[in-house]
């Protein structure tokens, strides 16, 4: 059940939605971790680790609970973080493999762009936990 603040009509989420979304991040976060201190890339961990993907999963499972309250906010964060991330990653093969296969050129700009895309996961985690972790939503963008 949730409560609603009197003093700015929103809904205040229950204490244990806010624990599922702090594990959420941290299951994404726990993913690009892997994907820094392994032998994949930062997105590729991210995107198929099963760490991130059951966050995913949870996103959307629990998406219905947060709705109303600002934790609606960061799962549509964590989803778009997800889905966006997946998609540069296939914009990034599709630009590389033609230049691997012509130039020799692809695997530097797969690498590049990998680890580009990596960074903006990276940053993405942390700005969302770091407003979490202050009680804030996230911007719609």
């Amino acid at each position: 059940m949730t409560d609603i603040e009197a003093s700015t009509s929103t809904i205040i989420p229950r204490e244990g939605l806010v624990t599922l979304t702090h594990a959420i991040y941290g299951l994404h976060a726990f993913s690009a971790v892997m994907g820094v201190l392994g032998s994949a890339l930062i997105v590729t961990a991210f995107l198929t680790g099963w760490p991130s993907i059951i966050a995913v999963i949870l996103n959307y499972v629990k998406r219905y609970d947060v709705r109303g309250t600002f934790l609606a906010s960061h799962f549509s964060w964590q989803i778009r973080t997800f889905w966006y991330a997946l998609l540069w990653l296939v914009i990034v093969s599709i630009i590389s493999t033609p230049l691997i296969l012509l130039l020799g050129l692809g695997f530097l700009t797969f690498i590049a762009g990998m680890a580009l895309v990596g960074i903006w996961v990276l940053y993405r985690i942390i700005r969302g936990w770091i407003a979490l972790s202050a009680n804030q939503p996230m911007p719609l963008a």
